[in-house]
C-alpha cells in the first residue's frame, strides 16, 4: 500500500493502516448494513502480498503448501495452507499467477515472519521471494451476500432491496476464476465476493468508476462478509493452532487441500486425518454479544474444564454484537452448548454456513 494510495484514501474519508481501513462510526455502521444487500467495495489494507518469481517458482511453492500449484494456470486462483511439520497451519494463502510470477495474499501481520520462513527453503532453487505489498492495491468487492432474511429482523427495510451488480465485474467468471481488468486482475472468491489487484495509479484513476456502482466501506464489513462466507484466515494469535481440516480447508467451498499432490511440511498428519477417520473439529459460524480475540478457547459440558476448540475470526455484525467463526468439536455443536473463554462463559449462538461441513 503506497503512500500515494494511502493519501488518496484519506481524501475520500477512509483512514487505512495495516490493521484497519475504516470510516467514522456512523458510516461504518451504515457500511455493515449495506453489506447485507448492496454492492460494496473495501480497501483491504490488512492484507499483503508475497511475490514468487523465477523458473522454479511453481515447483518451490508446490512442495511447501497444501494445494496443487504445478497445475495452477493463469485463469485460476487457489487457496493453500502452509503448515509446520506437525500439520499445524502457519498461514493460509490465496495464490494466483501474474504472468510467470505467483502472488500469495495473506494477512500483513504475519507476512514478514512467513516470508522469512519461506525464504529458508529456497537454498539453490531458482526462485526469488519478495514483499509485493507496495506493488498492488487490493480491493474487496461484494454484491448481495446470501444472508437469510430472518437473520437480521432489525435491519432498516430501505436496505433490503436488490441492488444492481457493479458494472466492472465479470459476471461470467467462475468461482476461483481470474481475469484481466483495467490496471490489474479480477478474482472471483465465491458467489458474492470478488478481489481486485490493481496497480496503485490505476486504482486511483478508477476509483470514481468503481465507487459509482459499489459503496465504499471499512474493513469491518469485509471481515463480516468473510465470516458469513465461512472462509477462514490464520492470524498471529492462531498460528500453529489448527490443522487444515479444523478450518474446513479440504471442503469444496474452500478447496485448499490436495490429497494427490505429494509431500509438503505436515502432509503426513493432514493425510492421516483425512484417511483414517472422521474429522472431530470443524469450523462453524456463530454470534456473540461481546468481543473475544481470535485464539480464545471455547468450552462445552462434554469436555468439562478442557477446551473443545478456539475462536478463528470475529467481526462486528450489522444487527449488533459480533459474528465469528469458531473451530470446535462437532459433537459440542450438535449439543448446542458451547461457551466462550471459560466453561461458564457466554454461550455461542450458532448460525448456518453457506456450505455443508459433514
Amino acid at each position: 500500500m503506497t503512500q500515494e494510495w494511502t493519501n488518496f484514501l484519506a481524501e475520500q474519508g477512509l483512514t487505512p493502516t495495516p490493521e484497519t481501513s475504516s470510516l467514522d462510526e456512523r458510516h461504518e455502521l451504515n457500511g455493515l448494513q449495506l453489506a447485507q444487500t448492496a454492492a460494496t467495495i473495501t480497501p483491504l489494507s490488512d492484507l499483503g502480498l508475497i511475490r514468487a518469481s523465477g523458473e522454479e517458482a511453481a515447483g518451490f511453492l508446490h512442495n511447501l503448501v497444501t494445494n496443487d500449484i504445478m497445475g495452477l494456470d493463469t485463469a485460476t486462483a487457489r487457496t493453500a495452507g502452509f503448515c509446520t511439520a506437525k500439520g499445524r497451519l502457519l498461514g493460509i494463502f490465496l495464490i494466483w499467477r501474474e504472468g510467470n510470477d505467483y502472488l500469495l495474499m495473506l494477512p500483513r501481520e504475519i507476512l514478514p515472519p512467513l516470508l522469512k520462513k519461506l525464504s529458508m527453503y529456497v537454498l539453490r532453487a531458482k526462485v526469488k521471494l519478495s514483499d509485493a505489498t507496495e506493488e498492488r492495491v487490493l480491493l474487496g468487492v461484494s454484491n448481495l451476500a446470501p444472508i437469510p432474511q430472518g437473520d437480521f429482523p432489525e435491519t432498516d427495510s430501505r436496505l433490503r432491496g436488490v441492488s444492481p451488480a457493479p458494472t466492472f465485474l465479470n459476471a461470467t467468471l467462475p468461482i476461483h476464476g481470474v481475469a484481466a481488468t483495467e490496471g490489474g486482475q479480477l478474482i472471483r472468491l465465491d458467489a458474492t465476493r470478488w478481489l481486485m489487484s490493481l496497480a496503485p495509479a490505476e486504482a486511483i484513476q478508477r476509483w470514481p468508476e468503481l465507487t459509482a456502482s459499489a459503496s465504499p466501506t471499512g474493513l469491518d464489513s469485509w471481515h463480516w462478509l468473510e465470516i458469513v462466507a465461512g472462509q477462514p484466515r490464520v492470524v498471529a494469535a492462531t498460528q500453529e493452532v489448527f490443522v487444515p481440516q479444523m478450518l474446513n480447508m479440504e471442503l469444496p467451498a474452500i478447496a485448499g487441500v490436495s490429497f494427490t499432490k505429494g509431500c509438503y511440511p505436515g502432509q503426513e498428519i493432514v493425510a492421516r486425518t483425512h484417511y483414517l477417520g472422521k474429522v472431530k473439529r470443524r469450523t462453524y459460524r456463530a454470534q456473540l454479544s461481546r468481543f473475544a480475540a481470535p485464539g480464545t478457547q471455547v468450552f462445552a459440558p462434554e469436555t468439562g474444564d478442557q477446551p473443545c476448540g478456539a475462536l478463528v475470526s470475529i467481526a462486528p455484525a450489522p444487527q449488533g454484537g459480533f459474528a465469528c467463526l469458531v473451530s470446535v468439536q462437532s459433537t459440542a455443536v450438535a449439543a448446542d452448548e458451547v461457551h466462550m473463554g471459560a466453561p461458564d462463559g457466554e454461550q455461542l449462538s450458532f448460525l448456518p454456513l453457506p456450505y455443508p461441513v459433514d
